[in-house]
């Protein structure tokens, strides 16, 4: 196989090289309303990875962003916080044989954070690529919500360009008693 970025051969589909050199986590956070935003990169980092999430190799690159990003965040938030937490992903529908939030939400799943899969879903299914501020607001994606109640939670996308879709999640979420301690993102298009 060969790194999808350098194309040299490698065993995974970014070679170790480029994670450490091109890939480097750089958290940042950002507050939208209420809703504290923490992303791993610019997007412009990682684009081209990001783009793939409805190409074949997709699937592999969101398992591999996961393991770099979600996986050792959760590790380090639970070992100072011990709660049970869960996990929720915004909109985790399948399309392309996988859903790209799901791989996010579900390298997260540990005894204490529990993930649910699908709990939080879009009925209007409209794209937002590319599409300004005004588009998104007039046209929501109303969520509903079929997760556990009164539960404190992690929300998971994997971009965040306004932060409409985000707040118009945890607005649901509130709506049916769940306390929305953060929101984790792979990558901010906020520059």
């Amino acid at each position: 196989m060969r790194c999808y970025t350098c194309s040299k051969f490698s065993v995974t589909i970014l070679c170790e090289l480029c994670v450490k050199r091109l890939f480097k986590v750089t958290m940042s956070t950002r507050t939208i309303g209420t809703l504290d935003v923490i992303s791993f990169y610019k997007y412009t980092t990682i684009e081209s990875l990001l783009l793939s999430k409805h190409k074949p190799e997709g699937y592999r690159i969101y398992k591999a962003l996961a393991t770099m990003t979600v996986k050792p965040f959760i590790d380090e938030f639970l070992e100072a916080d011990e709660r049970v937490i869960y996990i929720v992903g915004v909109d985790e529908y399948v399309r392309s044989g996988y859903a790209h939030v799901a791989l996010l939400t579900h390298a997260m799943q540990r005894k204490n954070a529990i993930t649910q899969h699908a709990s939080l879903m879009a009925q209007n299914r409209v794209n937002y690529s590319g599409k300004d501020l005004q588009f998104r607001l007039n046209n929501p994606r109303n969520f509903s919500y079929s997760g556990k109640r009164n539960i404190d939670v992690i929300l998971v996308d994997d971009i965040i360009t306004t932060g409409i879709t985000l707040q118009e999640a945890q607005k649901v979420l509130m709506q049916h008693g769940v306390n929305v301690l953060f929101a984790l993102t792979l990558a901010d298009v906020d520059e």
